[in-house]
């Protein structure tokens, strides 16, 4: 009847350590190569919180491994967890975090707060590190809206990581992966300060157009297979994703406007 630990990773430590990705044993080497790879997520704060968005392509080397694979989700009923990097170690990794805030929240009868969502999720990362150093590096971009924050426009609050569980807090807007360059690049011309949810929507689906149009393992918008981003929102009503179609539309709209100015 002992409540026990209120972290269910370390939790999983005691009873069953080969169950975290970092604690199972691999030969020597480097395996990156021969595993999957998810690419680009972008996140942007608003007026009402926080906008995430992912491309939908892997990649295994030169090889597109999937064009659909999804890479944005909510961890919590108010934050949202992108992933980069292994990406079938990145999906467990993100059901594990999920299960964590879950598991705090029974044990201790409260959620955590958000800087504190934040650092979990650093600490489980460090967990990993033996692993990534072997080529299977995960690398989150978490966001959230801050219920504790005094106004919806100081509530938004986005958080990158490197592969050693360091944790950053970002200002204005960030973005992981291969195509990230190219996608902050364009995220610096079109965001602002105040900027609304459906603006910051269209500017994250742009940003991830002109990554995917400098960088091959970023998968563009899709209108032969019907495959669009990712996006999600965390504000004060909380985490939701956005309607499929409606992001279709703003993913239509982009493309038939480099259609008559290629350069945007």
């Amino acid at each position: 009847m002992t409540a026990g630990t209120s972290s269910f990773s370390e939790f999983l430590s005691q009873v069953a350590p080969e169950l975290l990705p970092g604690r199972r044993p691999l030969p020597p080497g480097d395996y990156a190569e021969i595993s999957a790879h998810a690419t680009t997520i972008v996140a942007l704060r608003t007026a009402d919180g926080v906008v995430m968005a992912g491309d939908r392509r892997a990649t295994m080397g030169n090889y597109i491994s999937s064009r659909d694979i999804e890479k944005v989700f909510p961890a919590d009923g108010y934050s949202l967890v992108g992933i980069a990097g292994t990406a079938g170690l990145g999906l467990e990794l993100v059901k594990l975090y999920q299960l964590e805030l879950e598991h705090y929240e029974k044990i201790e009868g409260a959620p955590l707060t958000l800087n504190g969502k934040a650092n979990r999720l650093a600490t489980m990362l460090r967990g990993n590190l033996g692993i990534a150093l072997q080529g299977l590096a995960v690398v989150p971009l978490f966001a959230g809206f801050d219920i504790d924050a005094a106004t919806p426009a100081e509530a938004g609050r986005i958080y990158s990581y490197d592969v050693v569980g360091g944790i950053y807090a970002e200002r204005d807007f960030d973005s992981i992966g291969s195509g990230s360059i190219f996608a902050k690049s364009s995220l610096k011309k079109r965001y602002r300060r105040g900027i609304s949810t459906d603006e910051a929507v269209a500017a994250a689906v742009e940003a991830l157009y002109d990554a995917a149009d400098d960088d091959s393992a970023t998968g563009g918008p899709d209108p032969t297979r019907d495959l669009y981003p990712v996006v999600m929102t965390a504000t004060a009503e909380g985490s939701k994703r956005i309607d499929e179609a409606a992001v279709a539309d703003v993913a239509r709209a982009v493309i038939a406007a480099r259609t008559e100015n290629p350069y945007g």
